[in-house]
């Protein structure tokens, strides 16, 4: 594609060419099998990556891609935090930090970002320029969105897409995945109350319908950590839930009966783990350079990612990542082999035992994330 941005006769092109890889049984490619598919339909294809198919998508997407937070990055570029942690995105050396790292992404076969944030739109809208036809583009304000009461209807949440766009110079996003409200409850009678009722869900369901259809967006979804409205929503709404955004961290167990990712596989939804590090609490060090603690905490970044990929329903963790050297060490994983020895499986379980141990008030929900 020579121009910058996709015209809407190229976004029916690429989305039928997913259609047909999707047809055609294509699921996984793996390092080493390039043979194995025609890899000439996978964005930004490196043969180095392994590539999984994103549900209904039909998208060959990498197995580990890019999230949208940045935590820590002062500890790459100094100062104080950065937008939604406290400081400006508009930093120059910021700006450099954020198109190094995408650019070492598309680099190793990389495509897909994911943005959740008003900030990490406009930080990656920006990352992206020039080069918007490498990566998927997943997002999300999710500010705007549907964790607020106002914002459940086609009417409101529509328009937030739309501003969104606009403030990015965006033309069109891959996945619009609204981020929707967190935990459901019980009812004094002991019933699990849904995190949204079906009448805000219908109102989530027909915006991104009308998103979809207007060419906005090219896929849709949802994001929760409510896995009961979750399981609703990709079944209630096939055509509107493409893939789901939620935790899946490398504690996780899938259940043998009943699990979550039955209704995952069963309609054929893409899905995106975050906090695949329990939000940096697996780690010893603060993430710098010269941190004493880089190398053992490279090792357990590698040794989650393994952990992870070993579930197929999983298209990919997306771990927020601040440096170059993050992004190799991400890749490197994927070409290292899949299932964990005993040592090592000793070595994350230690290490994932630590992250429950310090994990902060305010993510104490994750340990609801054990088994799925």
């Amino acid at each position: 594609m020579t121009q910058q941005r996709m015209t809407r006769r190229e976004f029916v092109r690429d989305t039928a060419a997913g259609a047909a890889a999707l047809a055609a049984g294509l699921s996984l490619v793996r390092v080493g099998n390039a043979d194995a598919a025609d890899t000439s339909k996978i964005l930004n294809y490196n043969p180095d990556m392994e590539y999984r198919l994103c549900g209904k998508t039909g998208w060959m997407v990498s197995a580990v891609c890019l999230g949208g937070h940045w935590k820590r990055i002062v500890q790459i570029i100094g100062g104080q935090g950065i937008g939604d942690y406290g400081g400006n995105i508009a930093r120059p050396d910021f700006q450099k930090n954020r198109y190094e790292v995408v650019t070492r992404c598309i680099e190793r076969g990389i495509n897909y970002i994911d943005a959740c944030t008003h900030d990490e739109t406009q930080a990656y809208s920006q990352a992206l320029k020039g080069r918007r036809d490498k990566m998927y583009l997943g997002w999300s304000w999710y500010e705007n969105e549907s964790r607020r009461a106002d914002r459940r209807t086609p009417e409101a949440l529509v328009p937030t897409l739309e501003e969104g766009m606009r403030q990015a110079k965006e033309e069109y996003v891959d996945l619009w995945r609204i981020t929707c409200n967190v935990d459901g409850s019980r009812a004094p009678d002991g019933k699990y109350v849904m995190t949204h009722t079906p009448a805000e869900s219908e109102g989530i369901a027909a915006a991104l319908d009308k998103a979809k259809k207007s060419g906005k967006a090219r896929k849709t979804g949802v994001s929760s950590h409510d896995r009961v409205w979750l399981s609703y929503m990709i079944e209630k709404f096939p055509d509107q839930i493409d893939a789901v955004v939620t935790p899946y961290t490398a504690k996780t167990k899938v259940l043998e009966k009943d699990s979550f990712f039955d209704i995952v596989r069963k309609c054929n939804c893409g899905f995106f783990g975050i906090k695949p590090f329990a939000s940096g609490s697996a780690f010893k060090g603060d993430s710098s350079p010269n941190s004493p603690q880089r190398e053992e905490d490279d090792r357990i970044a590698r040794l989650a990612i393994r952990y992870i990929l070993c579930n197929p329903a999983i298209t990919a963790p997306i771990p927020g990542m601040i440096s170059v050297q993050q992004v190799d060490n991400v890749a490197l994983a994927v070409k290292e082999r899949r299932e964990l020895d005993k040592q090592e499986k000793a070595e994350l379980d230690r290490a994932m035992d630590r992250a429950w141990a310090n994990l902060p008030g305010h993510y104490q929900w994750l340990k609801e994330w054990e088994y799925v």
